[in-house]
């Protein structure tokens, strides 16, 4: 199985923020936001994973990230000239999808919580899996409605009357149809291919299942001020009460077995000293 990131955009609704860095590098607490996707696919078992973002961002991401060698896993970078739509990036990742199933997941998203990402991986066949988490506001989301099976019975984009509170968030699961059927698409009116466009297509097939999120999960899209600061109050608050770092990507290497002991020894000797290198000595090596 492969990952997909999606860290483009414009990062408009962060501006000036976004004057400074991609959103997707802003900071959740401690740690860079593109950390926490990242955590969820390697948390997935996933190494093979590829990011796409814009041709002036893009030389960030490579400076932070590397190729992931200190991570154990394989790390590669595709551009995204313009914003084009979330199902754009599956389009600009054939080369890397090579017709294999793969997972996608935005860049902004946070998750925390077991959302059954690996157990899904592991099990997947064909088709599409997507995620439904409750909210209060789904007028603001894309909602599906699913019956007791998890099959997807509707998908409303920002819906006046939501038939459901469940949003769908920027994690989805693909088989390698997925890109002739994002080619196949019609760009928006705002000149985007959609990706409720892309998961329609699923769905008009009866290949499309939904996941539906416990409230014990926090899902988190960090793309405004207001809810970036959520997010990094919401982690500080874990971290603290909790004595764990999330996503803390060489812990999470080494506990699913990407690196060995030697190997975070090595990485964490590269790193300066500080309270991130402290944590990461008494966590990981005792």
């Amino acid at each position: 199985m492969r990952g997909m990131m999606l860290a483009g955009g414009a990062g408009t609704r962060l501006f000036p923020l976004s004057r400074v860095s991609s959103k997707q590098l802003q900071p959740v607490y401690d740690k860079p936001m593109i950390y926490y996707p990242l955590a969820t696919l390697m948390s997935a078992a996933i190494r093979e994973i590829h990011l796409i973002s814009t041709p002036h961002d893009l030389p960030v991401f490579q400076e932070v990230l590397g190729d992931g060698h200190q991570w154990g896993i394989d790390l590669s970078y595709g551009v995204q000239p313009e914003p084009g739509g979330i199902a754009q990036a599956v389009v600009i990742g054939e080369d890397f999808i090579q017709g294999d199933s793969f997972v996608l997941v935005l860049g902004d998203n946070i998750f925390h919580g077991p959302i059954g990402l690996e157990e899904e991986v592991a099990k997947f066949q064909s088709g599409a899996v997507i995620w439904g988490y409750p909210v209060d506001d789904p007028q603001r989301y894309g909602v599906i409605e699913i019956d007791e099976s998890g099959s997807v019975l509707s998908i409303q984009e920002k819906p006046d009357i939501p038939l459901s509170d469940l949003a769908v968030p920027g994690l989805y699961l693909y088989d390698g149809s997925a890109v002739l059927r994002a080619k196949n698409l019609e760009p928006s009116a705002r000149g985007e291919l959609e990706i409720t466009d892309l998961n329609l297509s699923f769905l008009n097939d009866g290949q499309l299942r939904a996941v539906e999120l416990e409230r014990d999960i926090t899902w988190l899209d960090s793309g405004t001020h207001e809810s970036l600061l959520d997010s990094s109050n919401f982690i500080a608050t874990i971290e603290k009460r909790q004595g764990h770092k999330v996503a803390c990507l060489e812990e999470v290497a080494f506990k699913m077995g990407f690196v060995s002991a030697d190997d975070v020894a090595r990485t964490i000797g590269a790193m300066p000293h500080s309270p991130y290198r402290s944590y990461c000595e008494r966590a990981i090596l005792g």
